[in-house]
Order: structure tokens, then C-alpha cells, then sequence
């Protein structure tokens, strides 16, 4: 199994298959506009123009599930991305990333990159760098900043 075998709305609500980014490495992160790791956009960004060109990509997964933190409709939560963040990288439709209506894609990173305790996602902005073969091959904590992620991502750009 990898990732590929997933698909997912974008915040446009076009459906979009994981396989669209074979040979990419990725990064896909849940996020939500109004946490206090919401400005971490920022960096996401700025990994996303420095790395892009050489096969590498964001997945913006929006989450509501904790603390309510993106209540937004998906146009709303774009329009802030893009305004507040600059934030050109793909994200997609607002999903829930733990119990019964987790989106199959975070059941199936969970299960391939434990966290710390427990399977499920903690909070807001757990990353999860995926290689360019589709393969999970670490998970963030909320708290680890986007650029220290920086030579995880160059060595599996390699």
C-alpha cells in the first residue's frame, strides 16, 4: 500500500487522486486557520517555492476537529489561506483526520507513522513526509516548524 491509492475533494471540490503526485515527495499536513499554529502556513509556503521545481509538494488537509478551529466553509478557508499566507501550494476540501469519519487517507497515515502515544492526530498540523514512492516515512509533531523539516525533504528530493 501507499498513497497513491487515495483520492481526495480539493477545496475547489474537484475530486483528485494521490496518484496525480507519483514522484513527488510530500508533505500532508492537517491545518486549520485559526490555531495557534496557523501562522506555520507561512513556512509551509516558503518550503513549497524553495522545493517545488525540484519534485515536491504540500497537501493542505483543513480540520475542524480541534477546538473548532476551522469552522470556515471551504471558500472561506482558501480565501483566508490565500490572503493571509500567500498559501499557493494544494490544499483540499476540510475532512475529520480521527475516529469513525477520519478521512480513509489519515486512517492510513496514522496507522504507518504512529505518533508518540497513540495512532490518532493530537492536533492541528501534524505532518507527515511521504517519499516518491508513496511510502509514509515520518510524522511531526504540531509544534516541529515547517523549516526543520528541511533536510528531511532534501534527502528524499535525492
Amino acid at each position: 500500500m501507499n498513497v497513491y491509492q487515495f483520492s481526495a475533494k480539493t477545496i475547489n471540490g474537484e475530486e483528485k487522486s494521490l496518484e496525480d503526485y507519483k514522484g513527488k515527495v510530500l508533505l500532508i499536513v492537517n491545518t486549520a486557520s485559526q490555531c495557534g499554529f496557523t501562522p506555520q502556513f507561512k513556512e509551509l509556503q516558503q518550503l513549497y517555492n524553495k522545493y517545488k521545481d525540484q519534485g515536491f509538494a504540500i497537501l493542505g488537509f483543513p480540520c475542524n476537529q480541534f477546538g473548532s478551529q476551522d469552522p470556515g466553509t471551504d471558500k472561506e478557508i482558501s480565501d483566508f489561506c490565500q490572503l493571509n499566507y500567500g498559501v499557493t501550494f494544494p490544499m483540499f476540501s476540510k475532512i475529520d483526520v480521527n475516529g469513525q469519519t477520519a478521512h480513509p487517507l489519515f486512517t492510513y497515515l496514522t496507522y504507518e507513522a504512529k505518533g508518540l502515544l497513540t495512532e490518532k492526530i493530537k492536533w492541528n498540523f501534524t505532518k507527515f513526509l511521504v517519499d516518491k514512492n508513496g511510502s509514509v516515512m515520518k510524522r511531526y509533531a504540531p509544534q516541529t516548524k515547517p523549516m526543520n523539516l528541511e533536510k528531511d525533504i532534501e534527502k528524499l528530493l535525492t
